[in-house]
């Protein structure tokens, strides 16, 4: 069942005007034509969907209610605020830990982002109430799915089904989905498992919030930026007054909170206490928009101005003390828009096994004009069938170009496993060409193998040859950790495997007399296996065979019985 929405406002829609002159100038509503921070090209790729559907909620409806005149907190104070702090200022303690934990975790691969919980925490408070109040089970999940109104066109974005109702149980159109309003096609792309339980779960919290995370944190954004903040909100729900409604709630949130128990958050106006009762989400047409006053946040229906003005989220700039909010930016220009990545020079990646490549890898971003751009997100990712690492143990790391374009991937080092592999950079969260490098890891080798002493070996029958040491060299240094197959072979022109004579034993005592699991160890050295000398007196051979070709033949005389 769907959740209920209140004042909610749909794409192109104005808002109600609101009787305080500080809450009316946070909730100016959004002229038609009035110019948006970010252009439609600035949407992530990668997350694009059908026209009219350029966000991550498909510009579906949210709630409008404004943070309160007075602030959580004196600036500069501690955010650990009690729980008798202001009741709006506090967020459910599931959802808390979710934003927390998706800063925590987008900064250990994306640090460039900048992303701050408190973006993540206004956004989920305009899009579900931050989940309804904290209604979630113990695996920060919803105790029932939240559901935006099925975009048909009426009045909202025309966007048809796209996952036959798996996620929004509508087949004939999408619904925003869970805590953060996802539509179905952008969480297909975007989705995350954010609590580690091996699932992608829009209606969770935490893998919500985490893709909300990596969304805002698509291409180059580095959300300490104002002008990218913006752009990051409004690839999420592109209208200005959404905006800055989100703006409002960032800038109260930064200002302090305090955790409340889960299911005790305060509810958006007209959600009442969160039931599952599903209504129309269609716009509300009943009321006048103007000049009827809207319902004060805490859901008086005559708001009085304060007798002393406190201070709003932001700082007062302007007129009436109007909230100073970044002025809309234009749309890039080919020098800020990245055009693609290429390789800045990396040589042929060859290594032997175990060893660290010498070549390191190196990418440059392109702007529109071919020249160099900075702050780019880049994902370097090992693909193939290896076991090659980078500095670390990592398979994926992201790192973000510098003033000149470039970035260089940390030490790539090979593996055990020979084979040819590849490591492919892409312009994180784009679907722009990724750039590939091959590489290839040899195994050890050794142009050189010998016994270790020249003493003839001999055994009786029945009985077993003494220990045979070998040292194994490449380039007359040592060659440690090479493979070396052992075999007794026949006198013959062309020697194959011999069937008679000395042998090996395994442990379940079966005979063989070829072993191929040998390796030489950190000196170069190997003790071969006990060889049982059998029960034919004669002169045999057995071969050792290093890998790069290296060959060694030792003669074993088995006496005559006395």
């Amino acid at each position: 069942m769907a959740v209920q929405f209140g004042r909610r406002l749909r794409r192109g829609a104005t808002t109600t005007a609101v009787a305080a002159a500080a809450v009316a100038a946070l909730s100016a509503s959004q002229a038609p034509g009035s110019p948006l921070v970010a252009s439609e090209d600035d949407q992530p790729a990668a997350g694009a969907t059908p026209s009219d559907d350029n966000a991550a909620s498909g510009n579906s409806p949210y709630f409008t209610d404004l943070p309160p005149l007075n602030t959580p907190d004196k600036p500069g104070a501690s955010v650990d605020l009690p729980v008798t702090g202001s009741a709006e200022s506090g967020i459910p303690a599931s959802i808390l830990a979710a934003y927390k934990k998706t800063q925590q975790t987008v900064a250990g691969t994306d640090a460039a982002c900048r992303l701050p919980w408190q973006l993540l925490a206004a956004i989920g408070k305009v899009e579900s109430g931050q989940a309804r109040g904290g209604r979630v089970d113990a695996q920060g999940t919803t105790l029932s799915p939240i559901l935006g109104p099925a975009l048909n066109g009426q009045g909202f974005a025309l966007i048809k089904d796209t996952d036959n109702g798996a996620y929004d149980g509508d087949s004939t159109h999408d619904r925003a989905v869970g805590p953060m309003q996802f539509i179905p096609s952008t969480w297909e792309t975007w989705g995350q498992d954010g609590n580690g339980d091996g699932r992608k779960d829009p209606n969770n919290i935490y893998d919500a919030a985490l893709a909300a995370g990596r969304y805002l944190c698509a291409g180059s954004r580095d959300l300490s930026l104002a002008a990218d903040l913006d752009r990051a909100v409004l690839s999420y729900n592109h209208s200005d007054e959404y905006l800055r409604t989100v703006r409002s709630w960032f800038d109260y949130y930064k200002r302090g909170t305090h955790e409340v128990p889960d299911g005790s958050g305060v509810l958006p106006a007209g959600l009442g206490t969160g039931t599952d009762t599903p209504r129309s989400g269609r716009p509300d047409t009943t009321k006048s928009p103007s000049p009827s006053p809207s319902p004060s946040p805490h859901g008086s229906t005559t708001p009085k101005p304060p007798s002393k003005p406190s201070p709003t989220p932001t700082d007062p700039g302007g007129p009436a003390g109007k909230p100073s909010y970044p002025p809309p930016t234009p749309d890039p220009t080919p020098s800020q828009t990245l055009a693609g990545l290429k390789n800045a020079g990396t040589g042929p990646l060859t290594a032997t096994a175990g060893d660290a490549f010498a070549e390191r890898i190196k990418v440059r971003a392109r702007n529109g004009f071919g020249g160099p751009l900075a702050k780019v997100s880049v994902t370097f990712a090992i693909t193939g069938d290896t076991d090659a690492a980078f500095a670390g143990g990592k398979r994926t790391v992201i790192l973000a170009t510098g003033a000149d374009g470039t970035v260089t991937a940390p030490v790539l080092k090979a593996g055990e496993k020979a084979g040819e592999f590849a490591v492919r950079a892409t312009a994180t969260g784009t679907s722009l060409p990724a750039v590939s490098y091959p590489a290839t890891v040899t195994a050890r080798q050794a142009d050189a193998i010998a016994r270790t002493d020249t003493e003839k070996l001999t055994a009786a029958p029945g009985a077993t040859f003494a220990d045979i040491e070998v040292a194994a060299t490449y380039k007359k240094a040592v060659a440690h950790g090479v493979a070396v197959t052992a075999t007794m072979i026949t006198d013959d022109e062309k020697p194959v495997e011999n069937d008679k004579g000395p042998y090996f034993e395994e442990k379940d005592g079966k005979q063989v007399r070829s072993l191929t699991d040998l390796s030489t160890d950190a000196d170069g050295k190997l003790v071969l296996p006990k060889i049982h000398a059998g029960d034919t007196a004669g002169t045999y051979k057995l071969r050792l065979t290093a890998e790069g070709g290296a060959t060694v033949i030792i003669e074993l005389t088995v006496e005559a019985a006395a």
